[in-house]
């Protein structure tokens, strides 16, 4: 996924109400758009490095978009909206051998109990393939990656919904997209949220697939890399 023009650097000076950061960039300080409900931990102290995309529709109230942070040395992607976009240009290149051999893929469907799942992968004589995306951007400890960052009563739905499919003989699948290239293995955090752990094991029990991968980030484009193991 190429970003559709130049990212601009700038510096954080605060995020808040989840959803805004102020960034100083080089002649002005701007208000930005952070997609991401999470607590991202490590990745929104004052000062940081960041770098935004910027927006010319005129129905935008907040031109400015968070994409990218440094931290440790490395680049890491915050937009919760990249993903679901990454993983499905992956699928279309080949690049998840454990989702290829499918012809169309379709997005947002409805399904479940008033859920929508991320892409639905369909070929005939094949059972469709309910696909789910999380980003994952936490990592305390080097090398390691983990979800989630903060309480997810919605993930957790997310994952009950794809155990109800797998146990009614469907194909399910779970991918956990690591928006940063410096993490080699993968592991819950159960400590954040208990309850989003019980659900992983329920759903694996039930034959949901658990699928996790990196991506390469630059400040040009970003695309799903390899298969990192997950850690019990």
């Amino acid at each position: 996924m190429r970003f559709p023009s130049p990212l601009v650097e700038g510096r954080l000076i605060r995020r808040y109400k989840r959803f805004l950061a102020d960034v100083e960039l080089a002649n002005e300080t701007v208000t930005v758009h952070c997609a991401n409900p999470g607590a991202m931990t490590g990745l929104a102290e004052p000062g940081m490095r960041v770098f935004l995309s910027h927006s010319s529709s005129p129905t935008r109230k907040l031109p400015w978009s968070w994409e990218l942070v440094e931290a440790d040395g490395a680049l890491v992607g915050i937009n919760t909206a990249r993903p679901n976009r990454l993983v499905e240009e992956a699928i279309a290149a080949g690049a998840l051998a454990e989702l290829a051999g499918y012809d169309a893929v379709r997005r947002e469907l409805a399904y479940g109990r008033n859920s929508r799942i991320d892409l639905m992968l369909t070929r005939d004589g094949r059972p469709n393939a309910y696909v789910e995306i999380k980003n994952v951007h936490l990592s305390r400890r080097p090398g390691l990656a983990e979800f989630p960052d903060s309480v997810t009563a919605r993930g957790a739905k997310h994952l009950a919904e794809l155990a109800n499919v797998a146990a009614g003989g469907g194909r399910a699948v779970m991918v956990f997209l690591i928006h940063r290239p410096d993490t080699r293995r993968f592991a819950l955090a159960r400590d954040v949220d208990p309850a989003y752990g019980d659900a992983f094991d329920r759903a694996r029990a039930a034959g949901v697939e658990m699928l996790a991968y990196d991506c390469r980030v630059s400040t040009e484009d970003v695309a799903v890399n390899a298969g990192v193991p997950l850690a019990d």
